[in-house]
Formats: C-alpha cells, sequence, structure tokens
C-alpha cells in the first residue's frame, strides 16, 4: 500500500510569507533522496534552491511553475513506500486546515495576531528540517476556519470583499501605514484572509496624493499596441519598489558631491594586481573605495546607525560591527548583498569577499541572509559610464556612497593644468541622525584617502 506525503512550501528566513514557483526540477514519476534539489523558488529576496525532505517516488507537482504561493501551501507529493509513483491528482491537494472539523465552524471569531487573547489551533506535525530550512514554529499557523456563508460579491480584482470588518496587518504594514499617513480602516486588504499587504498600503497613499477629477465612468485599461508588454511588477522587482517607497518617504535624505583625484588610486589598483596576495583575484578601484568608506566609517561611527522607533520612543542604533552592502544589478532586478564584518578583514580578504558577493548576487544564488543586515551601502554606478547620482537609503541604513566612472579630466596638480584620472563620489544620508557637518567629514574622508592612498594606512 502507497503512502504519500506532501511536503509544504517552508520559510526560508527572514519571515518571508510566499514564495513564486520558478524551475521544478523533477517530474511525476521521478525517484528522489533526502536532500535533492527538486525545486527553485523566488521570494522577495532571493532566489532560493529547496532540497526534498523525503526519499521515494515522485506522485504529483501540486504548484506550477509561474505561480505564487504562500508559505505553509502543499507543493509536491512523494510516495515513500517505494513503490510506483502515484497517479497525479486532477487538483492540488487542499490546505490541511481546509478539512477542519464542524465544531471548528461553530467556535466564536479568533482576535487578529495583534490583539490579546488569540487562541492558535492544533499545530500540525510538522516535516523534518533540513539543509537549514523548515517552517518556523508558529510561522504558518492558520485561524480555524468558519462556516460556509453565501459568497459575497466580488470586487474589481476578482477577490471577495472580507466578511471580517477588522484590521488585519502586521507590524511593519501598520508602521508602513503610519509613515506615510494612510488609514488603514479605510483599506480594503488583498493580502491572506483580508489582511492589509505593503501593496495595499502604498497604492493608498499613492491614490490620496493624484489629483482629484471629477466623477466620470471608469475607463477600461488601453489595449496593448504592437510593441507594448506588460511585465508583472513581482519578487524582487516588487520588493525593491516597496524599500525604496518607504525609505524616500520615511527618511529625509541629504546628498553632497564631491570630485576627487583618483590617479594615485588607479596607480595602487595597478600594483596591488601584481602582489601575490591577490593572484586570482579581481582588483578594481572599487576595492579602495570600500576600504576607505570602512576606515571612515571608524572614525565616524554616527554614520554606520539606524533610526529606531517613532516619537519618545525613537532611538540611534550605532553599530559597531560594519555590514557591508554592494549594490548588485541582476537580470532579476537591483539586489544589495553585504558583506558581514567587512570592517574586520585585510584587504586580500575583503577583495575575495567583494568578488564572491558580486558573482554570486548576479548568478541569483543569494540567500536571505546575504540579504538581510547591511550597515551602510556603497553603489557603483560608474561601471554604466555615469557620473554620479542621487541614491536612496537602504531602509535601516543612515548612508549610501554613490561613486561614479574614472575618466580623465583636466585637473590643477601641484599648481600645474594636467590631465588625471577624476570620479565624483555622491554620499546620500538619513538627516534624522547625520547632520551636513558629519556627512560632510565622511565624504571628504573618502576623498582624501583616494586622492592619497596613504591616508588609508595612516588612519587604519
Amino acid at each position: 500500500m502507497s503512502e504519500v506525503k506532501q511536503f509544504n512550501l517552508p520559510d526560508v528566513g527572514e519571515g518571508l510569507t510566499e514564495a513564486e514557483i520558478v524551475t521544478w526540477h523533477v517530474a511525476p514519476g521521478d525517484r528522489v533522496e533526502v536532500n535533492q534539489t527538486i525545486v527553485e523558488i523566488e521570494t522577495a529576496k532571493a532566489i532560493v534552491e529547496l532540497p526534498c525532505p523525503f526519499e521515494g517516488v515522485v506522485a504529483d507537482l501540486l504548484v506550477a511553475e509561474g505561480e505564487t504561493v504562500d508559505v505553509g501551501t502543499p507543493i509536491i507529493s512523494v510516495d515513500v513506500s517505494g513503490g510506483e509513483a502515484a497517479p497525479p491528482a486532477s487538483a492540488p491537494a487542499s490546505p490541511p486546515d481546509a478539512q477542519a472539523a464542524p465544531e471548528a465552524s461553530k467556535e466564536a471569531p479568533v482576535p487578529a495576531p495583534d490583539e490579546p487573547g488569540m487562541v492558535q489551533p492544533e499545530e500540525p506535525k510538522r516535516q523534518p528540517v533540513l539543509v537549514g530550512y523548515g517552517v518556523k514554529p508558529g510561522a504558518t499557523k492558520r485561524r480555524p476556519r468558519r462556516s460556509p456563508a453565501p459568497a459575497p460579491a466580488s470586487r474589481p480584482n476578482g477577490r471577495p470583499h472580507p466578511v471580517d470588518k477588522r484590521v488585519l496587518a502586521k507590524p511593519p504594514v501598520r508602521k508602513m501605514a503610519k509613515d506615510l499617513g494612510v488609514d488603514l480602516a479605510t483599506i480594503t486588504g488583498t493580502g491572506p484572509a483580508g489582511s492589509i499587504t505593503r501593496d495595499d498600503v502604498q497604492a493608498a497613499a499613492a491614490a490620496a496624493v493624484r489629483p482629484r477629477v471629477a466623477a466620470a465612468p471608469q475607463a477600461p485599461a488601453p489595449a496593448l499596441r504592437g510593441g507594448e508588454e506588460r511585465i508583472p511588477v513581482r519578487g524582487v522587482r516588487r520588493s525593491t519598489a516597496a524599500a525604496m517607497v518607504g525609505s524616500a518617504f520615511t527618511a529625509p535624505h541629504v546628498t553632497e558631491w564631491l570630485q576627487v583625484d583618483m590617479t594615485a588610486t588607479m596607480d595602487a589598483v595597478r600594483r596591488l594586481r601584481e602582489l601575490p596576495e591577490f593572484a586570482g583575484v579581481k582588483v578594481s578601484p572599487l576595492l579602495l573605495v570600500a576600504k576607505a568608506l570602512l576606515i571612515a566609517v571608524r572614525r565616524h561611527p554616527m554614520a554606520n546607525s539606524s533610526w529606531v522607533g517613532e516619537g519618545d520612543s525613537a532611538e540611534i542604533v550605532v553599530k559597531p560591527y560594519v555590514n557591508l552592502g554592494i549594490a548588485a544589478a541582476t537580470p532579476r532586478g537591483l539586489l544589495v548583498p553585504n558583506i558581514k564584518d567587512a570592517h574586520a578583514k585585510s584587504l586580500p580578504e575583503l577583495a575575495r569577499a567583494l568578488n564572491e558577493l558580486v558573482d554570486t548576487a548576479r548568478a541569483g544564488k543569494a540567500s536571505p541572509a546575504d540579504l538581510t543586515g547591511g550597515t551602510i551601502t556603497i553603489t557603483n554606478v560608474g561601471v554604466f559610464g555615469v557620473d554620479a547620482g542621487t541614491p536612496i537609503l537602504t531602509p535601516g541604513e543612515a548612508a549610501i556612497l554613490a561613486v561614479g566612472q574614472v575618466r580623465d579630466m583636466p585637473w590643477v596638480h601641484r599648481g600645474e593644468l594636467a590631465v588625471r584620472k577624476v570620479a565624483t563620489l555622491a554620499l546620500s544620508f538619513d538627516h534624522r541622525i547625520i547632520d551636513g557637518e558629519l556627512g560632510s567629514k565622511v565624504l571628504r574622508d573618502v576623498g582624501d584617502m583616494l586622492e592619497d592612498p596613504l591616508h588609508m594606512i595612516a588612519w587604519s
């Protein structure tokens, strides 16, 4: 007799609630082993490979490629009895709580997660945790379902209006709504169980600032003309958009500019490439820019901090460590992985870490851990032939440094006009934490070290 087990989509870290199925590496009838990679999923942060927790034969793939599902949803079933694969099911299996006992439908309404007195249903038996993955305790608990009721009228997006009028929203969403001045009670949630999502809050904030237009029949969306393309905003792009909107509307940005003679830095880069300590490692000007910023942060610790809380409970948290973020353009959108404890690395170690970080990000293999916990960021727009820009802060950080292209320019050097290697630096910072004096000192220190790399030795 066959025994079929289902593998539920796990929480792969950082409290993620959903993921898109990108690529299946198995098909019904394939034999699989424990820890064999069976699927790639895309979260709001990275593409992650999931291993199989069972040994047996694939019975059915319960979610198609391209679909986005919640954490805890069954995505694959495996026949673990050792026999042949079970015939594929005609439809995906219902979630475990869909078969709740009739008594569950008679229970009184359960308070929202942020209300006192919440009672959770009995937790289902969990699958074994392997290779660092598995559902976190309490991460996918669901409420008991209510008894079936007549289907309510549908909204324009096809989802029914929620029956429960209480506001359901996670703490980060509530904070975003407070920062943007949005009343959650006026929003109809589109998330699970009618909960309010970040996208709902951003849409409400955008609608509030649009010019008021006289009431008129809603025009249908224009048909696509030849050559036009519509790209769904999801995964990394959606997460990046939400983060940038939140950062722009939360932290007051200030940007300062500085042109720097990089001739000595370019000479130092050429000499470093010849040293045996850097054999097999790509050495670029970004390495010395990163080292200069790390030293400047040590000299001015407030630049490596974050603003936490609001009103009377607000605090500035100054970090004694530096997790250096490096913005990387990838086919999936902008990613900002970070080098953990970059302040403690030697120059060769920092060079290798930079190489690995960028290669991993561009290959789409950056893990959620690589993409969280950053304390200050560098964005190298010079690789695109751009002189400079006004970068937006990575949420939770106080400063970000943009580095423009290094190019030949006329420059006064030792009292004489000469052609020198010049680049433009732009430092954006949170003006709640960093005032003009401090921001100027940080930027000037970085510039001094790039104009004369000996300062890195003197100040380190």
